[in-house]
């Protein structure tokens, strides 16, 4: 029986526009209404997740939000912090001393706030044209940017995440540099062909799910997870039910218990659907 359903943000539960869909929203109202608790897990930040949750009617179903790839649990409900994991202030200036070599932008949340060395200095080049991702950071999360003479020496407490962006082609370059020198200290890797995190070493999507659901009585075996990226595989494998999207990298596909369609065609509500016919019958 699913008691559960954990959900990654970006090419999952929003499609290609960044939105959830009316035939997926209705899908996971209905399954709340049968009792099933949701949870939103993502890199994003707290703030970045907040406007789906409402979307979703978290608040009022004792949802979840899972940022920072694990980093940080909040209950929609109650706005209770679950679970905590963040990287030492020390380390986190380290890295941003050690980022001053390479032409990338690194950037650090903080409520509602992003901070960043230059906010004029955001455009890259992708997809055959320009893109400004400190304003597509900033729009995407609701946050207010915030500029710093020195990230690195601004850095005053630990830090969740920080995020880098650069051009593509340059990330697919360096990639390994940036990861080599702290692969013991902190998670490092790419998110998205423009952006590279570090997280906390044990910031980890599964473990916060495990955590936090075991709490409420709800076994791994009794979870439902959806992802499409590599770092959606440890709670992919973790769950009874690990369903990779349609439009999910091979290696995710390769290790889920099923594949469904992709996020522009409802992927989730089709899942649903399929090992939760039920649903179908619930009002909203």
């Amino acid at each position: 029986m699913i008691k559960a359903i954990v959900l990654d943000l970006d090419g999952t539960l929003l499609n290609s526009r960044k939105e959830i869909t009316p035939d997926t929203r209705q899908a996971l109202l209905r399954a709340q209404k049968a009792g099933i608790r949701l949870a939103l897990a993502s890199a994003r930040s707290l703030n970045g997740l907040a406007r789906f949750g409402r979307q979703l009617e978290l608040e009022r179903n004792h949802g979840m939000l899972i940022c920072y790839n694990g980093g940080l649990i909040t209950d929609a409900q109650s706005g209770d912090t679950l679970y905590s994991r963040a990287m030492p202030k020390e380390l986190a200036t380290e890295i941003c001393r050690f980022l001053k070599q390479y032409d990338v932008i690194p950037m650090i949340d903080r409520g509602k706030y992003l901070y960043l060395n230059d906010a004029f200095a955001g455009t890259i080049h992708y997809n055959g044209g320009e893109l400004d991702i400190i304003r597509y950071e900033s729009r995407s999360n609701e946050f207010l940017i915030c500029e710093t003479e020195d990230l690195a020496e601004w850095i005053d407490s630990d830090v969740p995440k920080i995020l880098v962006a650069a051009e593509p082609e340059l990330l697919d370059e360096i990639e390994e540099k940036l990861a080599a020198p702290f692969r013991d200290r902190a998670k490092a890797g790419r998110t998205a062909p423009y952006y590279f995190e570090y997280n906390a070493r044990d910031a980890d999507k599964a473990a916060a799910m495990l955590q936090a659901f075991e709490a409420a009585g709800i076994s791994s075996d009794e979870m439902m997870a959806f992802g499409d990226a590599q770092n959606d595989e440890s709670m992919i494998r973790a769950v009874g039910y690990g369903i990779a999207m349609g439009n999910a990298v091979d290696s995710l596909k390769e290790i889920a218990f099923d594949v469904t369609d992709d996020c522009d065609s409802d992927g989730i509500a089709k899942a649903l659907y399929k090992y939760l016919p039920e649903l179908r019958d619930v009002e909203i």
